[in-house]
C-alpha cells in the first residue's frame, strides 16, 4: 500500500483523506482531536473545536496523519459549528465508505455558549 501523505513532510493543510485496508476484527474506530480551529463566517473571529469521529469501517480505515492535515484545512475557513460537523461527516463517509459515521464537533465557549453539533451519515 502506498501513501501520498504518510511518511512525507507536511507542507500545509490538505483536504484529502487517505485510507488503508481495515484489519479483519476491527468493528468501530474513534478518532478525536482537540486542536481544530476555524473562523466564524460572519465576524471572522477564531473558533476552537474538539472533533470526534466515530465510524464502523467496511473495507477501509482513514489514516490519522491525513485526518490531521484535513482538520487543519479548516483553520482559515469560515463555517458554523453545525456546518463543520456536516462537512466532516460527509467527507469522511465519501473517503472510506463505512457502514456509518458520526462527527461530533464541540465548539469551545465564546460569549458563555458552548455548541455541540452531531452529524451522522449511514448507508441506505
Amino acid at each position: 500500500m502506498e501513501f501520498n501523505i504518510l511518511g512525507k513532510t507536511a507542507q500545509g493543510p490538505l483536504r484529502a483523506l487517505e485510507t488503508f485496508e481495515k484489519p479483519p476484527s476491527v468493528q468501530t474506530v474513534v478518532l478525536k482531536s482537540d486542536e481544530v480551529t476555524s473562523l466564524c463566517p460572519v465576524t471572522g473571529q477564531p473558533d476552537w473545536e474538539t472533533v470526534a469521529i466515530e465510524y464502523a469501517p467496511d473495507k477501509l480505515c482513514v489514516e490519522s496523519k491525513s485526518l490531521k492535515l484535513y482538520l487543519w484545512s479548516f483553520r482559515e475557513e469560515g463555517c458554523f459549528c453545525e456546518s463543520l460537523a456536516d462537512r466532516i461527516a460527509n467527507d469522511f463517509f465519501n473517503a472510506c465508505g463505512p457502514f456509518w459515521c458520526k462527527a461530533t464537533v464541540t465548539q469551545k465557549s465564546r460569549g458563555g455558549i458552548e455548541i455541540t453539533s452531531v452529524a451522522e451519515v449511514r448507508r441506505d
